[in-house]
């Protein structure tokens, strides 16, 4: 067992093995970074100079703290994880022993739920005019979101050679490279179709490409959004990941079916998935208190 493991020496090698090993993107690999150089800086300030020098109790003093400069509990429950998943690390290397970030809970915070389009919002946000230079393109683009409950960074990335429109599916990569097929609805078919009849691409054209002929970015894709809702007369802050949530509600909301919601929208965790539990009780909630004879309250006496 080695005696001192350098800080800053043993969080790159674990940055690295997050990059290589499991291929996770810049954006999840920026916040293992910041969580864990947090922690590292709170260490060095408290005499620290080494991994195998914290102890739990040192962890949960550091955690209060967090918490009470006004870190949400959300926050530390990702940092925490950062943690544990270093250590372990660690532990597989036999840099260490000891796991201090295990069993230790961040405080909770009130749950916050996903904001969603109802089926009327968003049936008015995809159905933009087909007219002018990307009206087609804008088209295809908001029913795939919608129809297969595609990330950001699936649609981005997008090759015409992982569509299949005659079965009506789609192949994405998403988190950690994990490969899935998703359904594609019949109007979302066809509005690929006619985008594809427009634009003449190749099989390993990108389905939406960007000015310079790769793949369309993330940020211009947030941007058109926020322009064709505005267009389309919605007034809530849309984004490509409001349209995920909306796909996700709405399916379960119909079929009750969480496990199947889990696989379409490419969670490794079933509790991710589970917010959309409380979003469709929350819909039923509201449908009780409009219908049933007895939840409706009486008006105040004048």
């Amino acid at each position: 067992m080695a005696g001192a493991l350098p800080l800053q020496a043993e969080l790159e090698a674990f940055l690295a093995y997050l990059q290589v090993e499991r291929r996770m993107s810049p954006h999840t690999l920026d916040g293992y970074r910041r969580d864990l150089a947090d922690l590292a800086g709170w260490m060095r300030d408290n005499g620290l100079q080494a991994w195998t020098q914290l102890r739990q109790e040192m962890l949960r003093g550091y955690v209060a703290g967090a918490h009470r400069r006004g870190l949400s509990g959300k926050s530390l429950q990702r940092r925490l994880s950062a943690v544990r998943s270093f250590f372990r690390h660690l532990n597989r290397s036999q840099l260490s022993e000891l796991n201090p970030a295990l069993g230790l809970r961040a405080p909770k915070s009130p749950r916050k739920l996903p904001q969603v389009l109802d089926p009327d919002e968003m049936t008015r946000l995809v159905e933009v005019p087909t007219e002018g230079e990307l009206g087609l393109r804008d088209r295809a683009m908001l029913e795939l979101f919608y129809s297969s409950g595609l990330r950001l960074s699936e649609l981005c990335g997008l090759r015409w050679r992982n569509l299949d429109l005659a079965d009506g599916l789609v192949t994405v990569q998403g988190k950690g490279g994990k490969t899935r097929m998703v359904p594609v609805g019949s109007h979302a078919r066809a509005a690929l179709q006619a985008w594809r009849g427009q634009s003449k691409p190749g099989p390993e054209s990108p389905v939406f490409p960007g000015r310079q002929g790769g793949p369309i970015s993330p940020r211009t894709v947030q941007a058109r959004l926020r322009q064709l809702a505005m267009q389309q007369g919605l007034f809530k802050r849309v984004h490509p990941h409001l349209l995920r949530h909306s796909f996700a509600s709405h399916v379960l909301e119909s079929s009750g079916d969480l496990r199947g919601v889990q696989e379409l929208l490419g969670h490794a965790d079933i509790a991710t998935t589970q917010i959309y539990t409380h979003l469709d009780y929350q819909h039923l909630a509201k449908v009780y208190d409009a219908a049933h004879p007895r939840a409706r309250r009486k008006k105040d006496p004048q």
